[in-house]
């Protein structure tokens, strides 16, 4: 694989070692995946959100307070974007397990369907490890914006006709999260149009 016509090892090993060319492009600083897995506590310790909410969902599934939050206001000014989608929250029912996602700015064109599926596909993982069916997703947005560098692009995705979904697949061996690996994952019946290419705006 290649990046600008760089081999994908020393587009990591450029990342690795200029923090210029990584502030650029590979390094966001501490968002995500850092306050999700590694939230700094009082005591110098740090927060597993993830596995948190899992103990959460299998020992006191009616808790309003199964939450993960990536907004750390300590930390925003280190972030190379703060977290567009911000915050989330579980809810177990009946047997299932739902989300609902807090988007404070919504990419319309790019963002929001990239949300979508990668927060289904988390409900998915976090239902089968925690023994639930799958409930519902719901997903809430602050800021809902088109950039006027996709204006042509959406017009053109609003001239086609749905398609039959397509169908999500794990492998149901799996028990524990952190175990998931992408062959773990399949889609059967995908049958997108043709990709609608468009430049990310920040």
């Amino acid at each position: 694989a290649s990046y600008q016509g760089e081999d994908i090892r020393e587009f990591a090993a450029k990342v690795a070692s200029d923090q210029v060319f990584a502030q650029k492009w590979g390094e966001l600083g501490p968002v995500y995946g850092y306050q999700w897995r590694s939230w700094p506590a009082p005591d110098g310790g740090h927060v597993d959100q993830i596995s948190q909410v899992i103990d959460q969902i299998k020992n006191n599934p009616n808790s309003r307070r199964i939450i993960v939050n990536a907004w750390n206001v300590g930390f925003v000014d280190q972030m190379a974007l703060p977290p567009c989608h911000a915050f989330f929250q579980f809810y177990v029912a009946d047997g299932k397990l739902s989300c609902q996602l807090y988007q404070r700015s919504a990419d319309i064109f790019l963002g929001v369907p990239f949300n979508i599926a990668s927060y289904a596909l988390l409900v998915h993982m976090v239902a089968q490890v925690c023994g639930l069916e799958v409930g519902d997703f719901i997903h809430t947005l602050g800021d809902a914006h088109i950039y006027n560098n996709h204006k042509e692009q959406v017009e053109l995705q609003l001239t086609r006709d749905f398609r039959n979904l397509p169908s999500l697949h794990l492998n149901a061996e799996i028990t524990d999260i952190f175990d998931f690996k992408f062959e773990d994952f399949e889609i059967k019946e995908y049958n997108p149009h043709p990709p609608i290419s468009g430049k990310v705006a920040v």
